[in-house]
């Protein structure tokens, strides 16, 4: 079989048409594992021979799939040092992972077993018999970390698969398996660096609960028709390795067939205009030039996408926001699972979105609460995340979930009726999402759930929505009594944290009963460990606290106090609280009057503790309604 290193004419046109947007001088070719036609460009063609064989005999295991474990092989066939063999097959599988075909590495005699390896990512050797440190005698690989497993079994029954092994001759093998679904999708599974006998290497396939036909499988190689790729960082701090700053990046490919692969970051090649290494913006070119079956393709595929290399990141905002609708869910805890949701709501690069609300629980699992999903704006998802320390999805794998320590999971459950829960959701602008959320429960105690690493995630196309399992949530939309009778301290939104470098805003509108200027909002500045006050500020240029005697205060020239006093019933309000990461924070409100003027009022340098700061609101008289 030849693999000709050939790359086509169009390529050069498309990277020129990238590269007359800024200029080339300096320009960073990033060359993962490039193929020769990206590091010679142009010179000769040159080939190399896969032995395809066909094993003896050509079908193993029985029909109907009763062959038991290590019952029945096929002949071992020597793999020569600096050797790649090739075998086209049909997997029949049964009613678990385990029960697919199996490859066996081993010696000339049997005695000596260099791996076993089952399509479903597990392993064995000799020197780790029974699967014990599978993952450390040889690197494993699938097509995404986040495998849907039960997905992934009703698929290998008719499966069509294509297994390559390589004996290097240093004493190193590789396995790789493409498997096409009955699904038609397809699954990948490779097996690197396992440590071998290069001049005493042989191997062999069994099944366990399973059948399989080797020849022809009349799988069509493909031209790739289209990429789109996701995890590039909109910034990059200078210094950084490039490898490391775009080490997220993914691509999802189309071919003219119709079949999809997930392609990762070391299956790209790559190249930044201008130099890499110098500050400014950036085109990061990303090239694949492979069909579906792996060969050079004639017509290979870029995609440019934009980000900035920076002496420091820029600060991250965070927003206060309301879902719609403001309930979901049966008041009985009905709805099953997936039973109702609520629109989605877009989070932008370093952004963090912040939602309240009421969590009503049966109580009956850990799961009957709120998860909340993570989706492109067509709602392809990237996470489902439960409140209970679980999730699914290509994202989930690899992020860290995390709860406080010591949690009763009994009291838990039974503290979610009820649980007043703050959630953030946050866009870190590299290709990962984190997710936040803070339950006081029905008993007093805080509980927290944390998802921070989920990756997959397009910066540029990431929003979030919630659901449900025999559950109900009621979000928070007004703070304070609608008819004024609420008194001073009398109500309080949730404690929302800032971090360091964070721009926090809520939107909402004011109501008052007009009386004094003091009825209005109250912004109040406090940590969370003792929820001591460093400051706390009202609309009308006045506070009090520790903190609030560093500050500085300023409002717009020339108020007419009665005037404002009036136009504060129905104001339409943006505040900010900025976590200056100083030791000191500002806090920003832009109020526009019922009159149709628009009001200032600014504390600037409030002294708090910049890693423990938090914010909520409250009323005198007077109650708002969040956006």
């Amino acid at each position: 079989m030849k693999y000709l290193n050939k790359i086509a004419s169009v390529f050069f046109i498309a990277a020129l048409g990238v590269m007359t947007l800024t200029s080339c001088e300096g320009s960073d070719l990033y060359k993962v594992n490039a193929p020769d036609w990206l590091s010679e460009m142009g010179g000769d063609e040159e080939e190399s021979s896969v032995v395809e064989i066909t094993p003896n005999p050509s079908k193993l295991g029985n029909a109907d799939n009763s062959t038991p474990w290590w019952s029945v092989f096929t002949d071992d066939i020597k793999a020569e040092p600096g050797q790649t063999y090739q075998m086209k097959f049909t997997n029949y599988g049964g009613s678990a992972n385990w029960n697919n075909f199996v490859f066996i590495l081993r010696n000339e005699t049997k005695d000596v077993e260099y791996g076993v390896f089952r399509a479903d990512n597990w392993c064995w050797s000799t020197k780790y018999p029974d699967g014990a440190d599978s993952d450390n005698f040889c690197a494993k690989k699938m097509e995404s970390d986040s495998r849907d497993w039960a997905t992934w079994l009703k698929a290998m029954n008719v499966a069509k698969c294509t297994l390559t092994l390589t004996n290097y001759g240093d004493g190193t093998a590789d396995i790789k398996c493409t498997m096409l679904g009955s699904d038609g999708v397809t699954y990948t599974q490779e097996y690197n660096t396992i440590e071998v006998d290069k001049d005493n290497l042989y191997f062999a396939f069994t099944v366990d609960g399973s059948h399989i036909e080797f020849g022809d499988i009349n799988i069509e190689d493909s031209e790739p028709a289209s990429m789109e790729v996701t995890g590039v960082p909109s910034e990059v701090v200078v210094g950084t390795e490039f490898n490391e700053a775009m080490a997220n990046v993914t691509a999802t490919v189309t071919y003219e067939s119709g079949l999809t692969k997930t392609v990762a970051f070391d299956e790209l090649q790559f190249e930044t205009i201008p130099n890499y290494e110098e500050l400014g913006q950036k085109t990061l070119v990303i090239i694949y030039n492979k069909t579906y079956l792996g060969a050079n393709c004639s017509k290979p595929l870029v995609v440019s996408k934009s980000f900035s290399v920076v002496k420091e990141l820029s600060a991250f905002t965070q927003t206060v926001v309301v879902p719609s609708p403001l309930t979901i869910g049966a008041e009985d805890n009905s709805d099953g699972f997936w039973g109702a949701h609520t629109l989605n709501v877009k989070v932008e690069p370093k952004e963090t979105k912040v939602v309240h609300f009421t969590n009503y629980s049966d109580c009956a699992t850990n799961w009957d609460n709120f998860l909340v999903v993570l989706c492109k704006e067509s709602n392809a998802e990237y996470a489902v995340l439960r409140a209970d320390n679980f999730g699914w999805g290509d994202g989930y794998a690899a992020c860290a979930p995390s709860f406080e320590e010591g949690r009763d999971w009994d009291a838990w459950r039974l503290a979610m009726d009820g649980a007043r829960v703050t959630a953030y959701v946050t866009n870190n602008g590299d290709g990962t999402a984190d997710v936040k959320a803070v339950m006081t429960g029905n008993d007093g105690k805080v509980y927290t759930q944390e998802y921070n690493g989920i990756n997959t995630v397009n910066p540029d196309d990431m929003y979030f929505r919630f659901t449900l399992e025999h559950a109900h949530l009621v979000f928070d939309q007004v703070v304070g009594a609608t008819d004024f009778s609420t008194g001073f301290w009398g109500a309080h939104s949730q404690n929302v944290q800032v971090k360091p470098h964070t721009v926090a805003t809520v939107n909402f509108t004011n109501y008052s009963n007009c009386e004094t200027n003091f009825k209005n909002f109250l912004v109040v500045l406090n940590d969370q460990t003792t929820t001591k006050e460093y400051a706390v500020v009202r609309a009308d240029n006045f506070g009090w606290g520790e903190g609030y005697g560093t500050c500085a205060l300023a409002i717009e020239e020339g108020r007419d106090w009665d005037a404002w006093r009036l136009a504060m019933n129905g104001a339409k309000v943006t505040a900010q609280i900025v976590n200056n990461g100083d030791g000191t924070a500002d806090i920003k409100a832009v109020m526009k009057g019922n009159d149709g003027n628009t009001y200032t009022q600014d504390y600037i340098g409030i002294s708090v503790n910049q890693d423990d700061l938090y914010f909520r609101f409250t009323v005198e008289n007077a109650y708002l309604v969040f956006e």
